[in-house]
């Protein structure tokens, strides 16, 4: 159904300009290509025209086998380190049976001030653009990936979409997939289509009340913080946020993690051993050695599988 959406301005938060001082002249609201390339430094792979980090479509096929247990690695410290990820939880899932895999594109919002949506509308009209709404970002996303939207929990007015722009984002996305923070509208018309979705809450009222602070920035969801290009795996459980650079890594590990689950039902299967003696790890060293050898012979056919 067509309706009005309420206006939504874009900003620069306090963060984002600080970040981008030395641009801030010319682009306030998100990362120029030279800085998204230097706060992703890490990533050494293939990248959008605009700098985000574009993880191989490979590693989101294989995202699409893992469970959350299987890819969570804690970020301990505070700092991480060479493969971690950043897990939330507690939301309503659109579609539990469908897995989600995509390439973070970010959106932050914040409660709108109108003395600073002034000043920013005049400078955007000034670079041509008439209109900043919900569907400036919306219109960037391509296929591949998923939108993860900072709306700090706001339920009326909060409301990122409705099943027309939700629509249009998994013709865009190729069924990508949607997380936000925050609320969609029209979920009787959006229940069908089948897209991942993870959203904390509905409400029929259109977006507004709100400024949209950043584009393809740094965001917090929850616990977790959210850089573009990150890869982003969703299932019934929740959602997780792996750094492009440390998605491989923890694929592999995963790999090996799904492997050892499988192999240890197997051993629960022979009706001979009770759950300590094979869970977590082995007690006797010939099935240690068992596991070993199974484990290498799984890794090969699973990398032999890939290469075809």
């Amino acid at each position: 159904m067509i309706r009005r959406y309420g206006l939504v301005t874009l900003c620069a938060a306090a963060l984002v300009a600080s970040v981008l001082a030395p641009a801030a002249k010319a682009q306030l609201w998100t990362w120029t290509k030279d800085q998204m390339v230097e706060y992703t430094k890490a990533w050494t792979g293939e990248r959008f025209p605009d700098g985000r980090p574009k993880v191989p479509d490979e590693w989101l096929a294989r995202a699409k086998d893992m469970s959350q247990e299987e890819i969570f690695i804690p970020n301990t410290g505070g700092r991480g380190g060479p493969g971690y990820n950043h897990y939330e939880g507690d939301w309503q899932v659109l579609h539990p049976e469908m897995k989600m895999t995509g390439r973070a594109v970010t959106m932050q919002f914040m409660p709108a001030r109108p003395d600073l949506d002034q000043v920013v509308m005049a400078k955007a009209k000034e670079r041509g653009i008439q209109t900043l709404n919900n569907q400036y970002g919306i219109d960037m996303v391509q296929p591949g990936d998923v939108l993860v939207v900072d709306l700090y929990g706001k339920r009326e007015g909060g409301t990122i979409v409705g099943d027309n722009l939700f629509y249009y984002l998994m013709r865009a996305t190729r069924s990508g997939g949607l997380v936000v923070d925050g609320a969609l509208r029209d979920l009787d018309g959006i229940s069908p289509m089948l897209m991942p979705c993870y959203y904390r809450s509905v409400h029929p009222s259109a977006i507004g009340g709100v400024t949209l602070s950043g584009v393809n920035v740094p965001i917090r969801i929850g616990n977790a913080t959210v850089m573009p290009g990150d890869l982003v795996v969703g299932d019934r459980e929740g959602v997780s946020f792996i750094p492009a650079q440390s998605a491989e890594a923890i694929l592999d590990r995963a790999d090996e993690t799904h492997i050892h689950d499988e192999w240890t039902r197997k051993k629960f299967d022979e009706d001979k051993y009770k759950s300590s003696e094979i869970y977590g790890s082995p007690r006797d060293p010939a099935l240690k050695q068992e596991y070993q050898d199974y484990l290498k012979k799984r890794l090969e056919e699973i990398r032999a599988s890939r290469k075809k």
